[in-house]
């Protein structure tokens, strides 16, 4: 799936990302130029080296550097700050999260992707705003919530930047498992702040940090190769010339990887989640999706930096924390918060805030398959799904709940031994084939993705702990089309029009809020 701003692509030569001595050019435009190009906030700390996997450990460094160059003299230009990196006062951090505030809220229905119809300045259709009003009412901070795998709004690769207006929550996100730079982050609550592009984006900051993105499966490359590179080239791939280049743009000529399954993913492309990528101080190529079995001190230090970010997110005013993104595993997840809150068995913990690092919520995807959710078992799957995280948080009670914030259909057969990643239109009914590259109407789906839409709520809604508690605090939509092996997933028509399957989303997001307000009441 397509998760922007994760791999450093701006001008400068690899070489000058990743070398022992980095030079900066002195021109007075250096700081706009580095702010457009590498302000991706990219989360590539643990990204692949062109050079070899080592390499990639110093970007972090580049990107320190950069910012105090950068962005921060673009908010200086501005007039407004993002902190500094100092920590927030007790009294300053309260009046960011006042005591009369739901601690228990309901996030509600949220965006990613493209939305059209809003302004850079916030103004919003009246088509968006009526798609937006229908949303907001869902939310406890009667805002529609928004991520997009980064730390703000930014540019997508097609160059159209993401909008947002005043009635849109921000969620930012560290994507991959290093320390999120301290000068990327926005305080918690600011309303405007700076996009990726160093201009005011009138959305709130949300006081929530996401973390880490599908560390439990490999993922693939994504574009050419998505579903075929599996890997990215490691050092020997590298030296004996045996990586070929994988692109983003899905619609060049498919490319094979090599023998081994590896790509070069990190020049003109991006993995589908952090998986995907080496790690420092593990030894294993992968070692994220089998990170429990890895030696100690792989584990400690991924742990360790996460508890670095957290405290950067504590200090610039985030209440709540989630658990990384989940693919498949939630048992994963249940196993990173025991490590994040000391943990010694079930309900017995350390610290059960965000204050050491210890995330309140989990964060789970979804994905059909084929346009067919029954015959698939991808039903059965989501509420098995449901009832693990049911069960983390009947063992760990301060846990709130779940972010289902990527749910949609892929455009592929089931995964198998073969073929363990999506490959695109593998499946018997192929966007390719439909007119809107969407799904047909078909007996398990007679309206299409809008059948899916409401099948997917119902279970939503019915989903309780045994103590009554609902389980999914925050969902998503993958409002995206034929990004990384999905159908045509938009809300939208091409003209800006709610589509059917927007009109779908609203009419269900609009029954579980009134199903959380009887509850309330």
């Amino acid at each position: 799936r397509s998760h922007e701003g994760r791999v450093l692509q701006g001008g400068l030569p690899f070489k000058a990302l990743t070398g022992e001595t980095m030079v900066f050019a002195s021109s007075a435009s250096e700081p706009d130029r580095v702010l457009n190009e590498l302000d991706a906030e990219s989360q590539s700390v643990s990204a692949g080296p062109k050079t070899g996997c080592l390499e990639c450990t110093r970007r972090p460094l580049l990107v320190s550097l950069m910012l105090s160059l950068g962005v921060l003299a673009c908010v200086a230009r501005q007039g407004m700050t993002l902190e500094g990196g100092r920590a927030l006062s007790t009294r300053e951090h309260e009046a960011l999260h006042p005591s009369h505030v739901d601690d228990d809220p309901n996030w509600g229905c949220g965006l990613l992707g493209k939305i059209p119809g809003i302004s850079q300045d916030g103004q919003t259709s009246p088509e968006t705003q009526r798609f937006v009003d229908v949303l907001k009412s869902t939310s406890t901070f009667n805002k529609v919530n928004y991520w997009n795998w980064n730390l703000a709004p930014q540019t997508l690769p097609d160059g159209q930047v993401e909008h947002l207006s005043k009635d849109f929550l921000f969620i930012p996100e560290q994507w991959g498992p290093g320390p999120v730079p301290d000068a990327w982050v926005r305080p918690a609550g600011q309303s405007p702040f700076l996009d990726s592009n160093g201009q005011p984006c009138n959305a709130e900051m949300a006081n929530i940090f996401l973390g880490m993105n599908e560390p439990d499966i490999q993922g693939s490359c994504m574009g050419t190769m998505m579903g075929k590179c599996l890997e990215p080239c490691d050092d020997a791939a590298v030296a004996a010339n045996d990586c070929p280049a994988a692109y983003l743009n899905a619609s060049l000529p498919a490319v094979e990887p090599n023998a081994r399954g590896m790509c070069n993913c990190w020049q003109h492309s991006v993995a589908t989640g952090a998986g995907f990528w080496p790690v420092q101080g593990c030894s294993a190529h992968q070692p994220l999706p089998d990170l429990w079995n890895q030696e100690e001190a792989c584990i400690d230090g991924v742990i360790s930096d996460w508890k670095k970010t957290a405290s950067t997110a504590w200090s610039k005013g985030y209440k709540y924390l989630s658990a990384p993104l989940m693919a498949v595993d939630v048992n994963y997840a249940e196993k990173f918060i025991q490590k994040a809150c000391g943990c010694s068995s079930p309900g017995k913990c350390s610290c059960t805030d965000a204050s050491c690092g210890c995330p309140v919520y989990l964060g789970i995807h979804f994905y059909a398959f084929d346009c067919l959710p029954e015959a698939t078992g991808s039903y059965k799957t989501f509420a098995k799904r449901l009832r693990e995280v049911a069960k983390v948080m009947e063992n760990y009670p301060f846990v709130k709940g779940a972010f289902v914030n990527e749910v949609g259909m892929l455009n592929c057969a089931q995964p198998s031994d073969a073929h363990p990643i999506c490959v695109p239109n593998s499946g018997k009914y192929p966007a390719r084939s439909v007119a809107d590259h969407g799904c047909p109407a078909t007996p398990e789906l007679p309206n299409g993705l809008a059948s899916f839409v409401e099948q997917i709520f119902e279970m939503v809604i019915s989903a309780k702990t045994n103590d009554g508690r609902s389980i999914v605090k925050g969902f998503s939509w993958f409002n995206v089309d034929q990004d990384g092996g999905t159908y045509n997933l938009r809300l939208f028509d091409k003209h800006g029009s709610i589509n059917k399957v927007g009109e779908a989303y609203m009419q269900a997001c609009k029954k579980w809020a009134d199903s959380n307000l009887a509850i309330e009441r």
